[in-house]
């Protein structure tokens, strides 16, 4: 086995419960809920209790599923994993971050609150959607969302799924052309046209909160930026620091580069992917997307338990 990357899960993965069972278990995944409780109060709740209609509103996904992932990622920690790399799909580059040492989990935690204020309230300025375009390559996509009017691609999941943001009615349209084109076209629980041009407004407004002393710092681990599917700087200069800012904020109006992420981390000798947070999303697409790759999933203690097994670290759980 060769190295491991740690896979933050994005906004859509979020479902009632989440990761209760391993917060009652680790004391690890514990504390980051206790964090997340005192900057937010009632996060936990609802990450463990609360309705899908409740966590489906982005106001609410992004802080309880950034709690999620990072509540499994020092889990992980705590046992001993220490990955090699890490990535985030979409919110998840927050969490990723934060893992990587940018921010204290509290100011990681007061970020992505804030990027979901911003985030929601671009989508209440202009009502968008999502689709997962199954079945179909992404060159495919690409022209049928243009046919389709205000579509653009936006999240680059596997070589058959590519998910696009636009206006309801443009959407409409592009289910159509999808199943004409004999693909398939599947809603994605969201609550606004994310990462596309929809989102502009909420990019200038995150890039001036940052800008007023919340840039991430130099990560301690390599972290893949969507953007770019590059690794973030990790200088110390004021450049790196402001190149660091621009990929963080323009993330949240730009395309998710999922697919080339993936292989930037294959290229860096990873073979083993362990998806954090709520769901086995990425999961799957890295089984899609990269041959002979391990792709194991990290929400509840059993998993937890089966990942430490197959890494061949039993005794650190039993420690």
């Amino acid at each position: 086995m060769g190295q491991v990357a740690f896979l933050f899960a994005g906004q859509g993965a979020q479902h009632p419960g989440m990761c209760m069972e391993l917060a009652e278990r680790e004391p690890a995944a514990r504390a980051v809920f206790e964090t997340a409780d005192a900057a937010r109060p009632g996060t936990s709740a609802q990450c463990f209790e609360g309705t899908q209609e409740e966590l489906n509103d982005t106001a609410n996904t992004q802080p309880c599923v950034f709690a999620a992932d990072l509540a499994c990622a020092r889990a992980l920690e705590a046992h001993g994993v220490a990955p090699a790399a890490v990535a985030g799909f979409s919110l998840g580059e927050v969490a990723a971050l934060t893992f990587a040492g940018s921010y204290t989990d509290a100011e990681g935690f007061a970020l992505v609150c804030h990027r979901a204020e911003l985030m929601a309230a671009a989508a209440e300025a202009h009502p968008g959607a999502m689709r997962a375009i199954l079945k179909l390559d992404a060159e495919t996509v690409e022209g049928l969302a243009q046919q389709a009017g205000e579509a653009w691609p936006v999240n680059y999941n596997s070589p058959q799924q590519t998910v696009v943001a636009g206006a309801p009615a443009a959407l409409e349209k592009l289910d159509a052309l999808v199943r004409d084109a004999k693909g398939r076209s599947m809603p994605v629980a969201v609550s606004g046209a994310f990462h596309s041009p929809y989102m502009a407004e909420a990019s200038e407004n995150l890039a001036a909160y940052l800008a007023e002393g919340h840039a991430p710092a130099a990560p301690q681990v390599p972290v893949i930026a969507n953007r770019t599917a590059e690794a973030y700087p990790a200088g110390n200069t004021a450049e790196d620091a402001t190149a660091r800012a621009a990929l963080l904020a323009e993330q949240v109006s730009h395309p998710v580069q999922w697919v080339r992420t993936l292989h930037e981390l294959e290229s860096r000798g990873i073979d083993t992917f362990i998806e954090v947070g709520p769901g086995k999303t990425l999961t799957g697409l890295v089984k899609r997307t990269l041959k002979g790759a391990t792709a194991l999933t990290c929400e509840t203690p059993e998993q937890l338990d089966a990942v430490l097994e197959a890494l061949g670290m039993t005794d650190a759980k039993e420690a």
